[in-house]
């Protein structure tokens, strides 16, 4: 059996040597193997055919070693972006071409690095698996590169240049990366130590609980190390930096929902942050200059110019039921409409407001009920406990006013789940740490001054351009010449560009499920020294 380097040196000579019977047999024979090993795979096929079957991984030359020498290093550390490196098998890859004692076997060696290569290069900018695996709700449209366009892009260039090049290049992965190493670190080191066995603790208690949770939190980076065991205004502080960092209500009094949180293990944080790099790899596009980032996770909402958030306010989410969970999706907000009329969903029609109609033809008072011919309905005249929510044959709307559900603007991004932004008359869900009230779409805080900042790129006068359709009471519709990306996301783990790693809580679940579905892809935690 000879090794690699033998066979690609008889394989050279034979294409070399000046007998025209020697060279004529030896490259159809590769080229043969090669299209035979490939003839699974249309794109590999395609690129073969289309660069006549040229060697670009197997050749004895310098740029062909630097290729294997690259990729067999990349491979090797995928476990660095979260991917499941078993599937690479680079032992298995190494074995095959110690042992490639024919040209058949080299090109099927030379088709499997071209997989190899395709593999991980889909992987890493595209992710691992396909988000209608994970929920229903989660709606990416994943962005798929060409296959025969990156054989032929690697071909063209260095090597460990255009491997690096493959990952997502948005600052946040590069952070979340960091912080995935230092969590590996952790991990080998045994974690944050001991976990506080108290349900919770208040400032001023004194004991035991007090002293696991200072060295909890010395060890997560909040507290200098003392023998101190009261709950001082100095743990007090580190508490809420805690909880800041966390999502969780600033009080700095470790109640069970922080002491939860502190509670958690390291591996949980670092499962946090591999799933947010697929989900960063799922969005490996152009987000607009300007856009908005709406985090389902922390219950907020910001427009984002050149990588900077220039306006933030709270918002509201779907609640966690699975016909009011808010999906995960991109589109173009195109327009704001000012007093604008609630045309009620048929699911809330029917499920919420015919029972009390049913009930009482005069519930819901604040609300049309219109007809198929437009008309308003005269409640007196209609038995609706002849209805039922398959045959319901009404639209419900609730005009402009101070109380509508829709407050006194929506900001619209049309598509196909019916999913917005918008004002609300419920102002008080915005004091509560989890906001996860709504059907589905997402309520902001400060609604007017979102609407300001939309409008502050078309107009030298934004508030009072928004205050005049406001000031009619009539449903206006104010357009943005500039149509801006919305992205409606869910991150659990936000890696800011400066100060500490944030988390949030896993409001719906989503995470845990692409987490099952990432290990059955093959992607373990690892602890790393060093």
């Amino acid at each position: 059996m000879f090794n690699l380097l033998a066979v690609l040196a008889l394989f050279s000579l034979s294409v070399l040597v000046s007998a025209p019977a020697r060279a004529q047999s030896a490259v159809p024979a590769f080229a043969q193997a090669v299209a035979e090993a490939a003839a699974m795979d249309e794109d590999i096929a395609a690129f073969y055919r289309e660069n006549g079957y040229q060697q670009i991984w197997t050749g004895t030359g310098n740029r062909h070693k630097q290729r294997r020498a690259a990729l067999l290093k990349t491979l090797a550390r995928a476990g660095d972006h979260g991917l499941p490196v078993a599937a690479y098998d680079t032992e298995l890859l190494k074995t095959n071409l110690r042992r490639v004692g024919s040209t058949r076997e080299l090109g099927r060696i030379e088709v499997e690095m071209s997989r190899l290569f395709l593999l991980y290069a889909r992987h890493v900018q595209s992710g691992v698996v396909a988000p209608k695996q994970v929920a229903r709700d989660i709606f990416r449209d994943v962005p798929l590169r060409n296959r025969k366009a990156l054989l032929a892009g690697f071909a063209q260039n260095s090597p460990s240049g255009f491997l690096k090049s493959l990952a997502p290049t948005a600052p946040e992965y590069a952070r979340l990366m960091k912080e995935k190493l230092r969590l590996e670190n952790l991990l080998a080191q045994g974690g944050w130590g001991d976990t506080v066995s108290a349900r919770s603790v208040k400032p001023g208690a004194s004991g035991d609980a007090v002293v696991a949770l200072r060295n909890r939190l010395v060890r997560m980076g909040y507290l200098r190390r003392s023998a101190t065991r009261s709950y001082d205004a100095d743990l007090q502080r580190a508490v809420q930096l805690f909880q800041i960092d966390h999502g969780l209500e600033p009080d700095g009094v470790a109640g069970e929902d922080t002491m939860k949180e502190i509670n958690r293990p390291v591996g949980d944080r670092l499962k946090s942050v591999i799933v947010t790099m697929e989900r960063e790899r799922w969005m490996n596009i152009d987000r607009g200059a300007r856009h908005i980032w709406v985090n389902l996770t922390d219950f907020t909402t910001r427009i984002i110019d050149d990588g900077k958030v220039t306006f933030e306010t709270r918002s509201v989410i779907g609640k966690n039921r699975s016909d009011t969970r808010s999906p995960e999706f991109s589109d173009e907000m195109e327009h704001m409409i000012v007093n604008p009329t609630w045309n009620v969903p048929r699911s809330i029609a029917v499920k919420e407001y015919l029972p009390a109609l049913q009930r009482n033809p005069q519930a819901a008072g604040h609300m049309r009920i219109i007809d198929v011919r437009g008309q308003l309905v005269d409640r007196s005249a209609v038995d609706f406990t002849q209805y039922s929510a398959s045959n319901f044959p009404f639209d419900m709307k609730q005009p402009p006013s101070n109380t509508n559900a829709l407050g006194l603007v929506k900001f619209m991004f049309p598509n196909r789940h019916n999913i917005y932004l918008h004002d609300t008359p419920e102002k008080s869900l915005f004091g509560r740490e989890v906001r996860a009230f709504s059907h589905g779409c997402v309520r902001l805080q400060k609604p007017f001054e979102f609407g300001y900042a939309l409008l502050a790129r078309q107009t030298d006068d934004p508030r009072g351009t928004f205050h005049r359709a406001l000031d009619t009471g009539r449903e206006t519709q104010i357009d943005l010449e500039e149509h801006v990306p919305v992205h409606i996301v869910y991150r659990t783990a936000v890696m800011p560009a400066k100060g500490r790693a944030n988390y949030r809580r896993d409001v719906y679940g989503r995470d845990a499920k692409l987490w099952n579905a990432l290990a059955g892809a093959g992607v373990a935690l690892r602890a790393v020294q060093g």
